[in-house]
């Protein structure tokens, strides 16, 4: 594929304008208006955020990051070019810099790209120029053309290897009816796990998944007041409080039967099943233990698979991963899309619904006082009190 060229390489010898930070941290591109520099952190820019920055017509676009990296063959920076807009990238991500690229300061870019905010300088960038986007834009096409064939080469070659275990099942211990049309809740170790589990806790209460722990993230769950049903992993790196907690644990083996760590539980007298494969990933693994005993649904809390990211770097992402994903098909939820479902805006109309709640409740209190206060029975003494209430209103007028 060809990108149209268009020569838009001078820039102009000192840009100024108002600075807008549309990074993350920032939210200026609702504030922005024409003439105006963005400041993006956007390494290999996209599409969408470059149509995103040209509907507010920017003079200058600063990235923190590189417009393209190479990875990959993307068409952002591109779009800049063909409207003429002059970009410079590469300033760095530190924090001194970033606190000195303050939003709504008035800024001014040299043409070799020192970044003046107010009187001082606040960092150094590059000029991004339209031949060299072109010759990256052509390399990474090349880049990703060789590592897509490695890639699907190699699952290839992995179908060809498990395709029993893909297609039928073979290897897959035998659970029984445990997931049979229940939900099923796949942890796996990361950065985010207890921010995901914490987002997730009203699903967990409300539904009691069957909860399968990944490696370490078994700990994790102990840790914080979950009983895992089963662990999946090399219980090496396991607690032995959470192997004891009365999971089943699952070992992956070899396809020679050899399971690691298994002396690790043989010496803590814990009962374990072994599950045979190709893959080295206990993720995979658990995924298709559910996908292989009939769930109505499976929650993996932990790093999603993603075709950006396998373009960017496929050795980030194994083909089982993929496949494996692609077995359990419409099945497989991440967690972050229940998380979102169960948020509760915190809007006025939710405010208001509670302040209602309290006046109904308080109002019902009254009237039960009031009925229950005095010589007569309830209704006489509701109507003796509205009338004394009503009587010294009529006082007050006359």
């Amino acid at each position: 594929m060809t990108v149209a060229s268009r020569n838009t390489e001078s820039a102009q010898p000192a840009l100024t304008g108002t600075l807008r930070d549309c990074t993350a941290q920032g939210r200026g591109l609702s504030r922005m208006q024409e003439g105006d520099i963005a400041l993006v952190d956007s390494p290999d820019m996209t599409r969408r955020q470059a149509e995103a920055l040209l509907a507010r017509k920017p003079k200058a676009v600063v990235n923190l990051a590189q417009f393209s990296t190479g990875a990959m063959p993307n068409y952002g920076p591109h779009l800049l070019a063909d409207a003429n807009v002059t970009m410079f990238e590469a300033i760095g991500t530190d924090t001194a810099t970033r606190d000195k690229l303050r939003d709504g300061k008035k800024a001014s870019i040299s043409a070799d790209g020192t970044i003046t905010v107010g009187k001082k300088q606040a960092a150094t960038a590059q000029l991004v120029k339209r031949a060299d986007l072109d010759t990256t834009f052509t390399e990474a096409q090349q880049h990703l053309v060789e590592q897509m064939e490695a890639y699907f080469g190699n699952t290839i070659e992995f179908v060809h290897a498990e395709a029993p275990l893909l297609i039928d099942g073979l290897g897959v211990p035998d659970l029984g009816d445990a997931m049979l049309e229940r939900k099923v809740l796949v942890v796996s170790p990361g950065s985010e796990t207890r921010e995901r589990l914490k987002g997730i806790k009203n699903f967990i209460r409300e539904f009691t998944p069957v909860i399968v722990g990944v490696g370490q993230a078994a700990d994790t769950l102990v840790e914080m007041g979950y009983e895992p049903d089963y662990i999946v992993g090399d219980p090496t790196g396991i607690a032995s409080t959470s192997l004891r907690s009365g999971a089943r644990v699952i070992l992956p083996a070899e396809t020679d039967g050899f399971a690691p760590g298994l002396e690790r539980i043989q010496d803590l007298g814990v009962g374990a099943m072994t599950f045979p494969a190709a893959t080295e990933s206990p993720t995979d693994l658990a995924i298709l233990l559910a996908v292989f005993h009939d769930p109505d649904m499976i929650i993996t809390v932990g790093e999603a698979v993603e075709l950006d990211q396998i373009f960017a770097d496929p050795d980030s992402t194994q083909p089982e991963a993929l496949l494996t994903r692609m077995k359990a098909g419409r099945k497989l939820v991440d967690s972050t899309v229940i998380e979102q479902l169960y948020a509760v805006p915190s809007n006025g109309g939710v405010a208001w619904a509670w302040a209602i709640l309290g006046i109904l409740v308080a109002f019902a209190t009254i009237v039960v006082v009031v009925g229950l206060y005095g010589a007569g029975d309830f209704s006489e003494n509701l109507i003796n009190t509205w009338n004394s209430i009503a009587l010294s209103v009529q006082s007050l007028f006359e």
